[in-house]
């Protein structure tokens, strides 16, 4: 009966502790995490995701498609894809980054997670 017991407070001791994990891990999920500022390629996400399409022989393409409406995103150095998007008070640097789809950049804005996705609110732009 008592390694049944221990059992059970160990079963229910790695829950616990497995619980935390996950919800630590999603701590700030929907919410701003603040100043961000990530190098790498701004893409248009239907060219991207459809096609894996980038590069500067796909810049032409990339800028049309982001001034047409395409949503835009930031292929990371590293890899990671994050989704660009305005400010509601100044939409002038994502309006900008448009402008530079298909080559190197730096962002800097606020981070944010939501269900998995990770976006930068465009505060500011700078070719590379």
């Amino acid at each position: 009966m008592r390694q049944v017991k221990k059992l059970i407070c160990a079963a229910l001791a790695i829950q616990v502790i497995f619980g935390l994990g996950v919800v630590l891990g999603h701590e700030g999920e929907g919410h701003e995490a603040g100043d961000f500022s990530v190098e790498g390629e701004i893409i248009d996400m239907a060219c991207y995701v459809a096609h894996e399409s980038k590069g500067p022989d796909h810049a032409g393409c990339a800028k049309r498609c982001v001034k047409a409406g395409q949503p835009m995103g930031l292929l990371a150095d590293d890899g990671m894809v994050y989704v660009l998007y305005a400010s509601h008070k100044d939409g002038s640097a994502f309006e900008a980054a448009k402008e530079l789809a298909g080559t190197k950049v730096q962002i800097s804005g606020k981070l944010s997670t939501m269900s998995g996705i990770k976006g930068i609110e465009v505060q500011a732009v700078e070719a590379l």
